[in-house]
Order: structure tokens, then sequence, then C-alpha cells
């Protein structure tokens, strides 16, 4: 399926979910649990970060910001919400913070290209601004074109804008190179295999998190030996897919992360890949015969040195 490309519109998002974290100690609570430093986050900041277990392995991903001085709201894939905020609220303990599931009380859309500038998008990525109760947050791009996640309680009016296919909000997705965690990824990346270092989702100067020995250790013993590159192939592709080298038809050497179907036909996919096989290449989808994946640029530097 192919969808005609006007790059501006919004789409609402109906796979996200919001956690609220309200408290005196809120912010040090996630500051604790996640990747990311949460006691310096400013009124004009938000945060990508992850919540890892103990082996460094990515549960969910959020895009999190203070709401008020004693409130943090956390977007995430709704499909992992319910198990995420279980496992979230196990370290709560003492701690004086309430986490609660609050997707009911918000609106959230993605807005693209003239829509997302309205909201300035057109800044940093994870820079965010405020308006009549609503927050929107700059993404980072899709082919040139500036996003923004846009929230607000439903009483607020939606962005203006026309329609967005919300198809076409996922293409832009993959197009961003930053991968959300979803259900089907649990368990199966560090930070750093989704590019985490580099989208600043990880903040190495903070103190400990679960998972962070692992995390770091990865990153300043140079182990990393995956990560996600973006592609595109003229087949149809399912996240989850493995991807194959012609010269080892036996092993599989990357998976498909997120993919959406390209505007103007074909498929455009993130797929987490061996760095020695990408180098090697090229890789086929489904098969070491199947149909070749070609290359493209990510809207970002990979980071070597944090």
């Amino acid at each position: 399926m192919t969808h005609a490309y006007e790059p501006n519109g919004v789409a609402e998002l109906t796979h996200l979910g919001v956690i609220r974290a309200i408290g005196p100690q809120a912010g040090q609570f996630l500051h604790n649990q996640l990747t990311q430093d949460f006691l310096l986050l400013k009124d004009h900041q938000a945060r990508l970060a992850g919540f890892c277990s103990a082996k460094g392995r990515l549960q969910a991903s959020f895009i999190a910001w203070r709401q008020s001085p004693e409130e943090f709201l956390l977007v995430c894939s709704r499909d992992l919400l319910p198990s995420t905020l279980k496992r979230l609220s196990m370290f709560v303990l003492r701690t004086a913070v309430k986490l609660s599931d609050v997707s009911s009380e918000y609106k959230i859309y993605g807005t693209l290209g003239t829509s997302a500038e309205v909201w300035g998008a057109s800044k940093a990525p994870w820079s965010l601004a405020r308006s009549n109760n609503a927050v929107a947050v700059s993404l980072y791009p899709a082919a040139g074109h500036t996003r923004a996640l846009w929230v607000a309680p439903h009483q607020v009016p939606a962005p203006e804008g026309p329609t967005l296919d919300l198809g076409l909000w996922h293409w832009t997705d993959v197009q961003s190179g930053v991968a959300q965690l979803a259900l089907a990824h649990v368990d199966a990346y560090v930070p750093q295999m989704l590019n985490y270092e580099s989208v600043d989702g990880v903040n190495f100067k903070k103190g400990c998190y679960p998972g962070q020995e692992v995390v770091a250790r990865s990153q300043f013993r140079g182990v990393i030996k995956r990560r996600t590159y973006l592609g595109h192939c003229t087949a149809s592709a399912q996240v989850g897919d493995e991807l194959f080298l012609s010269t080892d038809p036996e092993q599989s050497c990357a998976t498909v992360v997120a993919c959406a179907a390209h505007p103007n036909g074909g498929f455009d996919l993130l797929f987490c890949a061996q760095t020695q096989a990408v180098a090697e290449g090229p890789l086929a989808l489904g098969q070491p015969q199947g149909p070749l994946i070609a290359l493209r640029t990510l809207p970002y530097p990979l980071r070597d040195d944090i």
C-alpha cells in the first residue's frame, strides 16, 4: 500500500499511551530507573529514555517531560504500557511517587511539516514548547521535514492541519531513524543497538539505574557489534523479519525493528544488524537470495565518542 505524500499534516497516534509519575520524589525515581537524567530536566526539554533490565536489555522506551514541578508524563507504546507500569511500580517501595496509566485523559498527535513548525519543531530534537495546556516535543526529522509529538488533555482542541494518514506517520518514524520500543522488542536490545546513545537517549554521566553497568561497559569497551540502520526494499517487510548475507545462508545477521510503506513504492525499514555484516553486504530479506536491502542515510551521525 502506498500513500499520497504531502509533507504536512496531523495524525492521531492511537498506538501510544501515557504514564504519569507524580509526587515529591517523582524526578528522583525516574532518574534512578531510566537511562536519562531527570533531575536536571528543564521546562523546555523532553527526554528520550529507556527502561532496562538488570542485563541492560530494553524493556520500554519513553518520550518524557516535566509536566509540573512534581509531575512527569511518559509517552510509550500502548501495547507494552500495562506490563511496563507494573514492572516500574515494583521499584517504587517507599519512594514518594505514584505511577498511573492516564492514557484516557490525553490525546496524542503527530505533526509534520508546517503543522509541526508552528509548534517550534524546527528546533533541536527533544526541545519542548507549551501552549494552552498542550505540549509539543520536537522529534528527529523525516526526509528533511520537521516533526513534533503533540500531547494535551482531551478538552484541548486538536492541533490544526490537514489529516495525515497514520501509515504515512509510521513511515516518518522509520525515516527519523529513532525506533521506539514496542512489545515485540522487549528484552531484545541494549540501548546502543537501537542507536540511543547517538540520539540522546542515554546519559553516561548520571548515576546508576537497572542495567547501567552493562550499558556503560558496552559503550566504553567498544563491544557494540550491532547497530540500527535505515534501508529500503522493493518487497513487503514485517517487524521481526530476518535479513541474511548471501555468504552465510545458515544464520541471519539482522532483524527488522520497524517498517512502513514508502509513499513512492516499496518499503523503508529500520533493522538492527551486525556491523560487520553491513560492511560486507548487501543484505537480503527473508533468505540469502531474497530481495536486497538498499542502505539509506540516517538523519544523524552514529557517535563513537561520548
